[in-house]
């Protein structure tokens, strides 16, 4: 089934005739012919290759696999209903402009249409991402904004670019599709299908152990499940995680968290240490002082980091200059290629170079710290509700940090 274009007067209408088990009932509410709400799903039952519905003399019935995507397709309109209420609100629309039952009257088509602008800021390249004509597209979009009585698009010198409403619009589709698509993975499941795709989120921190880990247990439970791990900046994937492209981030926890639509919960804590390489000169000292540290070269995380900040505590908390010639990364490999063919040091997770100093490569030095503990854990979407295999993988992340403490 086309995730990304669902016909939603059709789920409107599997939503109506499960609601009152009863096609002819349902015609009266969604405005559409019996037949054409009997047509309408069985092109969902098609897609779906099962059956939603068991049809008697005295009513149809909703099955139990029609029940798990009941669940979701009402789930997506009301983050469709959500959507268009909060942009409306955002864009003072006035009694009377566009109209007010607008989530029964929006199509598939104009939200994929309102997506693929806000990503490309063209209405050309949106259009390819689509997979429809320009003219098409542009039609969309524009009635889009007639019906909703907001204006959703404004020229700027680099293309088109979406207003604070339509944003807000945007994103509450994305919502909607991205739980569509989870009921889709579901139908999979429920029929022993193991062929959905989890994507995850991860910093630094998890990439050693916890994830590693995890993946390789839940795949070898579900060998058809099709893992994607995003790296990145944590605003980068909490934006992800946001516009339901990712479903699960893992890392340093936030405290407290930065926007109150996700949620956050800790698996294990963390330590931080400084490292360097094995037979590093300052390994040779009984007593490691701040100006020791301060004569050697640095790696550092970048700015506004959490790390980043606990590097200049250790500077600034002693009255002490920080050092000169920091270099910035946040990656793992090339922080270690550095530190392996210099003096310098670094700041990291213990955690993080677990292998390295089990393989006597890396060392951590003898230098107090102070409390550097911090909560390593998952972050998901408030409204976030897994399926079952996602969260097999939730727990899968849980129990392997819990081996870390």
């Amino acid at each position: 089934m086309d995730n990304m274009a669902p016909n939603l007067r059709h789920l409107r209408a599997f939503c109506v005739v499960a609601a009152h088990q009863s096609i002819s009932r349902a015609s009266e509410e969604v405005f559409l012919s019996q037949p054409a709400i009997t047509q309408a799903i069985a092109k969902i039952e098609h897609a779906l290759e099962i059956e939603l519905f068991t049809r008697r003399t005295d009513g149809v019935f909703i099955t139990d696999a029609g029940k798990l995507f009941l669940e979701r397709a009402k789930r997506a309109q009301e983050f469709i209903r959500i959507g268009i209420e909060e942009s409306r609100r955002i864009a003072q629309v006035k009694a009377g402009s566009g109209f007010d039952n607008l989530d029964q009257l929006v199509s598939g088509v104009q939200l994929r249409a309102l997506i693929a602008i806000a990503k490309t800021g063209n209405f050309s390249l949106a259009a390819k991402l689509v997979g429809i004509s320009q003219p098409s597209l542009y039609r969309a979009a524009r009635d889009l904004e007639r019906l909703s009585g907001m204006v959703l698009f404004r020229k700027t010198g680099q293309g088109i670019e979406l207003t604070p409403a339509a944003e807000v619009c945007a994103r509450y589709a994305k919502l909607a599709f991205a739980e569509l698509t989870q009921g889709y993975m579901e139908i999979e499941e429920y029929k022993g299908i193991d062929s959905g795709r989890i994507v995850i989120g991860t910093m630094p921190l998890a990439r050693t152990y916890i994830l590693p880990t995890a993946i390789n247990r839940i795949l070898e439970k579900r060998p058809g499940v099709k893992i994607s791990v995003v790296d990145g900046r944590y605003e980068d994937l909490l934006h992800g995680l946001r516009y339901s492209e990712i479903d699960i981030l893992i890392g340093a926890l936030r405290n407290p968290p930065p926007i109150d639509d996700v949620v956050e919960e800790a698996v294990f804590e963390d330590e931080l240490a400084l490292i360097v390489r094995a037979g590093h000169p300052v390994t040779q000292k009984k007593k490691i002082t701040i100006e020791d540290l301060a004569s050697y070269p640095w790696i550092t995380p970048r700015e506004g980091s959490p790390t980043r900040i606990k590097f200049e505590d250790l500077f600034s908390k002693r009255r002490h200059p920080l050092p000169e010639g920091l270099i910035e990364a946040s990656s793992l490999v090339l922080i270690r290629g550095l530190l392996m063919h210099s003096d310098r040091i670094t700041i990291l997770s213990a955690h993080q170079t677990r292998h390295e100093r089990e393989q006597g490569l890396l060392v951590p030095l003898s230098f107090d710290l102070g409390d550097t503990r911090r909560p390593i854990g998952l972050t998901t979407r408030q409204d976030w509700h897994p399926t079952t295999t996602q969260a097999e993988l939730v727990e899968a992340l849980r129990v392997a940090g819990c081996e870390l403490t």
